[in-house]
């Protein structure tokens, strides 16, 4: 099947800028789960411990959610399998 290399650089742009935007998801995730966070420890400062790590170790999973969405983007961006 042949593809006009335009057409093929313009989804390629449309897709990157829709994963782009998996971005944000993550970005209110780890805001949300900060804040609730920092009132956890100030209604208990003794468990900060614990909180500060529960609370890192579900921003990190959260994130990775953000990294695949670039990691689409740039293969959009840069790999073109239907271009000669």
């Amino acid at each position: 099947m042949e593809f006009n290399q335009n057409f093929v650089f313009g989804c390629s742009a449309i897709g990157a800028g829709l994963a782009v935007i998996a971005g944000i998801g993550p970005g209110v995730g780890q805001g949300i789960a900060a804040g609730h966070g920092a009132a956890a420890v100030g209604r208990n400062p003794g468990a900060k411990g614990d909180i500060m790590s529960t609370m890192l170790l579900g921003q990190a999973v959260a994130e990775t959610t953000g990294l695949y969405g670039l990691l689409v983007a740039m293969l959009l961006m840069f790999v073109k399998p239907f271009v000669k």
